[in-house]
């Protein structure tokens, strides 16, 4: 269990069981109770208010006033909120639009200054076009779920993103491209990308991206992508 997943594990177990000892939490999460001591020490950092009893009977308790939802959510989580409306919304498949923004406000507004800054940068990259009737959707495939986290740390710190790519035919090739934008023409989700050996933006399907990861090293700009006159840039953060 990764130390995300496991934070989890306890603070669920927390809500649910009130007062438990170290030992019990250890055991609920297969890990040392020196993990789970540390893990504690994290959650408190986090801003849950967690008290602690000595001797029998004793152990620890979540205070659950102290508790936000959204100390919990990353600007990629938040991103993926905001992102999925925005598609329904596209494919004109939102029946309950004004609640979900309604809930997404309360949401952004309840961030951490910080990752209000991120999110607004992340979503500079983000336009809504409408796909061609035209165009063949028989063969969407799953989106890498590893893909979001990957464009958070290539959009934001401006790094280049590697991966392997399948073409409609099946034909396979890496690339290495500098990540420019985030389209969504629904149901079809773009990545567009700077590609330097070919010297020109390339649209690549996400569903078709393999195996995202980013890469170290030296750093890009920020390119003008010359969409076509139905995208619009994603608006949907008080200002």
């Amino acid at each position: 269990m990764n130390i995300r997943l496991r934070h989890d594990a306890i603070v669920r177990s927390l809500r649910r069981n009130g007062t438990s000892t170290i030992s019990t939490l250890a055991e609920a999460v297969g890990a040392s109770r020196r993990t789970v001591l540390r893990d504690i020490c994290a959650l408190r950092d986090q801003g849950f208010v967690i008290h602690s009893e000595s001797g029998p009977g004793g152990g620890v308790q979540l205070d659950p006033q102290s508790v936000l939802t959204t100390t919990r959510l990353t600007v990629a989580e938040v991103f993926a909120l905001l992102i999925s409306v925005a598609a329904m919304r596209a494919a004109q498949n939102l029946p309950f639009s004004d609640l979900a923004d309604s809930g997404l406000l309360k949401i952004e507004k309840a961030l951490p200054q910080d990752k209000v800054r991120d999110l607004r940068r992340f979503l500079e990259c983000l336009h809504i076009g409408q796909l061609s009737p035209q165009q063949d959707v028989s063969d969407i495939g799953p989106i890498d779920p590893a893909l979001l986290p990957a464009f958070e740390r290539a959009f934001l710190q401006k790094v280049h993103l590697r991966f392997r790519y399948s073409d409609a035919q099946g034909r396979e090739t890496r690339r290495e491209v500098e990540p420019q934008a985030m389209l969504i023409l629904a149901p079809l989700w773009y990545l567009v990308a700077w590609d330097s050996a070919r010297d020109d933006f390339r649209h690549f399907r996400m569903d078709r991206i393999i195996k995202p990861e980013t890469v170290t090293g030296a750093t890009f700009r920020r390119r003008h992508v010359p969409f076509e006159d139905d995208v619009c840039p994603f608006s949907n953060l008080p200002r």
